[in-house]
C-alpha cells in the first residue's frame, strides 16, 4: 500500500520550478513534499521551511508530515503565541495562494463544521477555556512528590522486607505515572502562558522527576498529535513489525506475505510485549540513542539527575543490585499503566495510510473518550478526554469537560461519531481490535 500523494513518495526528487511573483497554485506547492524540498501552506502563505526544519522546536518530522499541505490548523492549535512565531516566519515566506485557489489543499473538507469549529474555538477563548488553575498543577505536584517522599521514609523506618518493598514500589510507580501526564501539561505548553516557562520545567519535570528526555518527547508526540493513527507518520502506531493495525495494514501484510510474527495471535503476545516492555526496554533505550546521537546535553543531565537522585537514595538501603531491580520493577509497572491508558483511545479506531484529511475531521476518526469520573480523570491524566484533547492540545486538561459538551454537540449537529465508553470497554477494545487486524492478515495471507 501506498501513500495516496505519488508525489510525496520520492524524497529526493528535486525541486519543481516556481512561479514568478510569488503567487502559487496548489499543483506547485504540492510538488514541494520531500525531505529535501518542504513547502507548507498557512493561513493562505506560502513558507519555504526546508532549511528551518532542522531546528523546528517540535521537530524536523511534523513540518514534513505537513510538506505540500495546508498546516494553518495544526500551526494554531500548536503555537500559543503566533505573532512571536511569525516574526520568525516572514523571513521563511516566499508568496501567497493564488487569488483563485481554495484555501484548503486537495479534496480536503471545507464545510460548515469547520467554520463551527472554529467559532468554538473562538469561544473556549472567550470564556477562559484556556486559562490555567495554578493550585491544579501545584497540587498535582505535590502529590508526586509526596508519594516519593513516603516511599522512601516507609522503607527508612520498617525495613526491606518484601511487604515494604512492594508498596514502595506502588507508590513510586504511581508518582512516576502521574509525573507522566503532569510533563504532558508542559510539554503541550497548557500551564504557563509564556512558552518558555512551560519548556523549562518541562525539562525539570520529565528529566529529573522521570529520568527522560523533553527534546525526545516533543519530536514524537507532536508528529502524534499532527497525524494521528496515520501510518509511517504516527510513531505511536510504529510497532515495528510486532503488530499489524487497522484494516489496511494488515492485508498490505498478508498479500505481501510478510510474516515477521504470528499476528493472527497478537492480542495474546500483547500482554507480554507491549505493556511490560514499552518503557523499561523500547523508550529507555531509544531515549538514550536519541540524547546521545542528536546532541541533547541538556537532557542529558537532566536524565542523569534523576538516576543520581534515586541510587543515592536506595542503594543505601538495597545495594546496587537490589535498586536496580526495584526501578526496573517499578518501570514494569509503570510501562502496564501507560501502555493500556494511551492506546485505549487510539488503537480501536481508524488506523490507515494518509488521506490527507483536514483537521477536524482527521481527530474525530482517531480518538475517542473514556467516561468522565474522578479516578478516571487521575488515572488517565484526564487523557479519558481525548477527543478534546486532540482537538485542543494547549488548552489545560483541567478544562476539558467544559469545552466536551459543546464538541459533543458539535459533532451531533453534523452528524459525526462521538464515541465514549466505559474504562473497562475501552481497555477491551484493545484486545478486540488486535485480534480483529490479526484475522485480516491471516485471511489475507492465505487467501490473497
Amino acid at each position: 500500500m501506498q501513500s495516496s500523494d505519488a508525489k510525496c513518495t520520492d524524497e529526493t526528487a528535486p525541486a519543481s520550478p516556481t512561479v514568478s511573483g510569488g503567487v502559487y497554485t496548489w499543483e506547485d506547492v504540492q510538488s514541494h513534499c520531500t525531505k529535501t524540498d518542504q513547502w507548507v501552506v498557512i493561513n493562505r502563505k506560502v513558507y519555504n521551511v526546508t532549511q528551518w526544519a532542522k531546528r523546528h522546536p517540535g521537530g524536523f518530522r511534523v513540518l514534513y508530515h505537513y510538506a505540500g499541505e495546508d498546516a494553518t490548523e495544526p500551526f494554531s492549535a500548536f503555537h500559543p503565541d503566533q505573532k512571536f512565531v511569525q516574526k520568525y516566519m516572514k523571513a521563511l515566506q516566499i508568496g501567497e495562494l493564488a487569488a483563485t485557489e481554495p484555501s484548503q489543499d486537495r479534496n480536503k473538507n471545507v464545510r460548515p463544521i469547520m467554520k463551527d469549529f472554529q467559532d468554538l474555538y473562538v469561544k473556549a477563548e472567550s470564556q477562559g477555556m484556556f486559562r490555567t488553575r495554578p493550585l491544579f498543577f501545584i497540587l498535582h505536584l505535590g502529590h508526586i512528590i509526596l508519594l516519593e517522599v513516603l516511599a522512601l521514609l516507609m522503607v527508612r523506618y520498617f525495613g526491606t522486607n518484601w511487604i515494604v518493598t512492594l508498596l514502595c514500589a506502588v507508590m513510586l510507580a504511581t508518582a512516576q505515572s502521574q509525573a507522566g501526564w503532569l510533563q504532558h501539561d508542559f510539554g503541550h505548553l497548557s500551564v504557563f502562558k509564556k512558552s518558555y516557562w512551560n519548556h523549562v520545567v518541562h525539562k525539570f519535570v520529565i528529566g529529573h522527576i522521570k529520568g527522560a528526555s523533553a527534546n525526545w518527547w516533543n519530536h514524537r508526540h507532536f508528529q502524534h498529535h499532527a497525524k494521528p493513527n496515520v501510518v509511517l507518520k504516527d510513531p505511536d502506531i510504529n510497532m515495528l513489525n510486532l503488530f499489524v493495525l487497522g484494516d489496511s495494514q494488515p492485508v498490505e501484510y498478508g498479500i505481501k506475505k510478510i510474516k515477521n510474527m504470528p499476528y493472527n495471535h497478537q492480542h495474546k503476545y500483547f500482554f507480554l510485549v507491549g505493556p511490560p516492555l514499552l518503557i523499561p526496554i523500547f523508550f529507555h533505550l531509544q531515549i538514550i540513542q536519541t540524547m546521545i546521537s542528536r546532541r541533547y546535553w541538556v537532557d542529558l543531565v537532566w536524565f542523569m539527575s534523576f538516576y543520581i537522585r534515586y541510587f543515592y537514595c536506595y542503594v543505601p538501603l538495597y545495594g546496587v543490585i537490589g535498586a536496580t531491580a526495584l526501578l526496573f520493577f517499578v518501570r514494569f509497572m509503570e510501562s502496564h499503566w501507560f501502555v493500556w491508558v494511551t492506546q485505549m483511545n487510539h488503537i480501536p479506531m481508524e488506523i490507515d495510510y494518509e488521506k490527507h484529511q483536514d483537521w477536524l475531521t482527521m481527530q474525530l476518526q482517531s480518538t475517542c473518550n473514556v467516561e468522565q469520573s474522578f479516578f478516571n480523570d487521575w488515572f488517565s491524566g484526564h487523557l479519558n478526554f481525548q477527543i478534546e484533547h486532540h482537538l485542543f492540545p494547549r488548552m489545560p486538561r483541567h478544562n476539558y469537560y467544559l469545552v466536551a459538551p459543546h464538541v459533543e454537540a458539535l459533532c451531533k449537529k453534523h452528524g459525526i461519531p462521538y464515541q465514549t465508553k466505559t474504562l473497562w470497554q475501552a481497555f477491551s477494545d484493545i484486545v478486540t481490535s488486535l485480534k480483529s487486524s490479526g484475522d485480516l492478515w491471516l485471511d489475507a495471507y492465505l487467501n490473497k
